[in-house]
């Protein structure tokens, strides 16, 4: 079973899309161990993007993560890192296919209304700088040999 750090940023707040982002993710047959609304701070910001440090855009990206409250979430599932960001598209949202979250309400790419993990190791650095251990929640869904 894999985890992934998910969050919906804060133009996906903002639209009040987070319900229709966690329901695609659900009908997927992925559960939720953790979720909140968060506002991120400057550091938080920094830790979470620093592997772009030092490129044009890094700015831009910690500004816009910063400007609202994002809705971080922890999710687990089989392959989930992978599945997950075909259910989000891709990152320009003129290439997110119809029937992707950003395919379906993104509008420009810089407010693309969602994150998530590209990797393993991604995925435990980003979850520890959103969540302390004991915000992550152990449970059986009863559904899950069927998902």
């Amino acid at each position: 079973m894999e985890r992934t750090f998910l969050m919906v940023k804060p133009d996906g707040v903002q639209r009040g899309l987070i319900g229709k982002i966690i329901a695609r993710l659900e009908d997927k047959g992925f559960k939720m161990v953790a979720g909140k609304l968060v506002q991120v701070s400057q550091e938080q910001a920094k830790r979470h993007y620093a592997e772009h440090e030092g490129k044009d855009f890094y700015d831009n990206l910690v500004n816009f993560i910063t400007s609202g409250p994002v809705f971080a979430m922890v999710w687990e599932g089989d392959d989930i890192i992978a599945l997950s960001r075909m259910l989000m598209g891709k990152t320009n949202v003129k290439e997110a296919q119809p029937g992707t979250i950003r395919g379906d309400y993104a509008s420009h790419t810089p407010h693309n209304l969602i994150h998530g993990s590209d990797s393993p190791e991604s995925s435990a650095r980003e979850i520890a700088n959103f969540f302390e251990a004991h915000e992550l929640v152990e449970y059986d869904k009863t559904i899950s040999p069927w998902t």
